[in-house]
């Protein structure tokens, strides 16, 4: 998600002032949503709102009071207001990778740090940045971002791009992102995403542990393993293009050898479909396939299994694993990296190469 920030005279000066239209972008998009904020107690009872907006907003009530009260959540004026959007995405993001390379590309911003998407509030002006780099021979994706955080340095509202969602990802969208407001590592995505990504799942846990949420649970279970399954074929793909990609190999070679890589994860794709008899992933292919197009996975992921290891460690306490955490993101990036992949490696799980240090 797109890290706002409205500090421009600091961004023209860190970025020089070819960079303000970029950010004089991110501003007005951010003071835009902002100042459309609605309490959500006055959208509910607002009889004009239609009953499955009202519905969906009860729930983000729910969950949010949920994340406060039984997963040690910031409790602050995040989602506690609505917008309605006229757009499908609250943001698109812009990634980006060499043609032969699997490193993303990073963008670095005030506040943020760095990161590796850079976000428009405007579809077009992402496409056409996207564009500008693929014709300098860069691989490129952009892909709008439903929800939108500032980790509580503003109060985020739900907005009605995630009303379309199911109460379960709503739910895991505001433990996500609350998560970020607990922790947050400058320049580190890989470890912001992977430790929101596990407080996320195991929020869930907990969230559809409720009495009468069964078949909700048991749904959400075989979501997981979905996504368990489909985050192998994206890491056997990333594992052959690495090797090809270190081969040295002329680049009409690489060329073929990256088209077959992405072949085969259409092929294997295709018999995991027809098993889980489940499209669910259909969509992700809909976008050419190249290194950009695997980024957010990676980052979302790749240290997945060290933060479950170190939650498995805490005992499940979420208390000693967020205090765990902290001391983590205390230590210099590549020994935290490592300590991540120690962890994970004795609990005898694999850890994306994404989640190496830089």
């Amino acid at each position: 998600m797109i890290r706002a920030t409205c500090l421009v005279l600091s961004a023209c000066l860190l970025a020089g002032c070819g960079g303000f239209a970029y950010y004089a972008q991110a501003v007005r998009g951010h003071l835009d949503l902002m100042s459309r904020r609605v309490p959500i107690g006055e959208v509910i009872a607002d009889p004009q709102t239609p009953a499955a907006v009202r519905q969906r907003l009860e729930v983000a009530r729910q969950a949010r009071q949920f994340a406060v009260e039984e997963l040690g959540l910031p409790d602050n004026g995040s989602y506690t207001r609505y917008v309605a959007l006229e757009r499908s995405a609250a943001v698109w993001n812009v990634f980006a990778a060499p043609r032969f390379s699997l490193e993303a590309k990073r963008w670095c911003f005030p506040v943020a740090g760095c990161v590796v998407y850079r976000g428009y509030f405007d579809e077009a002006d992402a496409r056409a940045y996207a564009a500008g780099l693929a014709e300098a021979g860069w691989d490129t994706w952009v892909g709008g971002a439903t929800a939108y955080s500032t980790l509580g340095r503003f109060e985020d509202p739900v907005l009605s791009t995630m009303m379309a969602w199911g109460e379960v990802q709503l739910a895991a969208t505001l433990f996500h992102e609350l998560a970020h407001q607990r922790l947050y590592v400058e320049d580190d995505s890989a470890f912001n995403e992977a430790f929101a990504t596990v407080v996320e799942q195991e929020g869930l846990r907990r969230w559809l542990a409720a009495p009468g949420r069964q078949e909700e649970a048991a749904a959400w279970r075989r979501r997981q393993a979905f996504i368990s399954e489909f985050q192998a074929l994206l890491d056997a793909t990333r594992g052959r293009l690495a090797e090809l990609y270190a081969s040295g190999r002329p680049p009409e070679a690489m060329a073929a050898g990256k088209q077959a890589a992405f072949e085969q994860l259409e092929a294997d794709y295709r018999q995991l479909r027809a098993r889980w008899n489940w499209s669910g992933y259909d969509r992700w292919f809909d976008a050419p396939l190249n290194n950009a197009r695997l980024i957010p996975s990676a980052t979302y992921r790749g240290l997945v299994p060290a933060f479950e290891a170190l939650l498995s460690a805490s005992g499940g306490d979420l208390p000693v694993f967020f205090q765990r955490c902290r001391e983590l993101a205390e230590l210099d990036q590549e020994v935290r990296g490592n300590r991540l992949r120690a962890l994970a490696e004795s609990a005898g799980k694999a850890v994306s190469s994404a989640g190496a240090p830089r």
